[in-house]
């Protein structure tokens, strides 16, 4: 078996910056960013946590069906997200709230897919390409896959490797074990497409560790297909950003698929329905914490000289943004039962169209005050 590849990693868990190995080749990416790029990943992952706080507190308080946590993911997700281009496709599973953030989501509209009031909770093409939720596990790697193929085919002239855009499909450690995930390797891999697959490996696939799912690194499994494959410290933004930046730029630039493998840790349960304490224990999650992605990159930019004041603004931002989630979701009314009739088909459908109208019919068969 060969040795596998250094793990990349930028940030070390005590928040300083490596320049040797494998960090070598990527600082040229953290050299071109500008502090008010660098506090805008602070900002995001400190905001999207306490997101993510807020929305399970109102999950528990019977506002929300299910609530799916993303602490700990932070800098995976802020530093992949901020590393895609503006025109590129972006296929989420269903735990990327930063990256949703990053697009420019309004993510009252997850809270509205989890709540129950929407079936899709945005409009893709006014997210800046960042595409539906999709709750099938590895589903979306196929449909990431099929828009990556439609785009090399239109390229110009017909099938030119360099193109515009590029596609990324983010997904969990337990997609890996899925055939739509192989399926869209294989395709992925015979067309050449202008696209990036982003494991977030967070060690648990609900209650079966990575452990068990592979005896081998996830993304050596890449290799097999005949696609490059990285490691990278998913709870170093830096790391996440640059190797994520380097590769969809490749990817864009003819070179063909790319597999990212980010190691990182879900802190919270799988779902809102779920009781981790009853698979792992709880020297592992405190193993996990104490390699916190936002207090490593705090580490960093105080020595860097950002001083209390931009940490306590941040924070405060936070709390005000938790608090308008909070106020917006208590004022999502019930959505009318025509919408579930009115997106079925891009144009009016008879058959839709009759049932709508066969609803309402018995709707007010029951009276005003029904």
């Amino acid at each position: 078996m060969a040795e596998p590849a250094e793990m990349v990693q930028l940030l070390s868990a005590d928040g300083v910056l490596q320049t040797e190995g494998a960090a070598a080749d990527y600082l040229p990416y953290i050299d071109a960013l500008s502090d008010d790029q660098l506090r805008r990943f602070h900002r995001d992952m400190v905001v999207i946590r306490r997101f993510d706080v807020e929305a399970a507190n109102l999950q528990r308080q019977g506002q929300l069906g299910l609530w799916v946590p993303s602490m700990g993911q932070e800098a995976a997700q802020v530093g992949s997200g901020h590393a895609a281009r503006d025109q590129d496709h972006i296929f989420p599973a269903y735990r990327e709230h930063a990256v949703a953030m990053v697009r420019g989501v309004d993510v009252l509209g997850i809270i509205g897919l989890l709540r129950g009031t929407t079936h899709g909770g945005w409009n893709p093409a006014e997210s800046k390409n960042f595409h539906l939720y999709t709750l099938v596990i590895a589903s979306q790697t196929l449909h990431a896959t099929g828009y990556a193929m439609g785009i090399a085919l239109d390229g110009e002239p017909i099938g030119d490797p360099a193109v515009d855009e590029a596609v990324m499909v983010y997904f969990g450690d337990g997609s890996m074990s899925q055939g739509d995930l192989n399926e869209a390797l294989v395709f992925a891999a015979s067309y050449q497409t202008p696209q990036v697959f982003f494991l977030q490996n967070n060690h648990w696939a609900i209650s079966v560790p990575v452990s068990v799912q592979s005896r081998i690194p996830l993304y050596q499994r890449a290799g097999g297909f005949g696609i490059p494959g990285i490691q990278v410290d998913g709870n170093d933004v830096l790391a996440s950003f640059a190797v994520t930046r380097q590769n969809l730029d490749a990817a864009r630039g003819g070179a063909g698929p790319r597999f990212i493998e980010a190691l990182t840790y879900r802190v919270g349960a799988h779902t809102s329905s779920d009781d981790p304490t009853k698979y792992r224990t709880d020297a592992e999650l405190a193993s996990w914490v104490a390699r916190d992605p936002i207090i490593r990159f705090e580490k960093w930019l105080r020595s860097k000289g950002e001083d209390d004041a931009f940490f306590a603004a941040v924070a405060e931002e936070a709390e005000d943004f938790a608090a308008d989630i909070r106020r917006r979701t208590l004022e999502l009314g019930i959505p009318s039962t025509d919408r579930m009739f009115d997106h079925v088909y891009s144009e009016p459908h008879p058959v839709t169209s009759a049932q709508k109208a066969w609803l309402a019919d018995y709707e007010s068969s029951f009276g005003a005050d029904a």
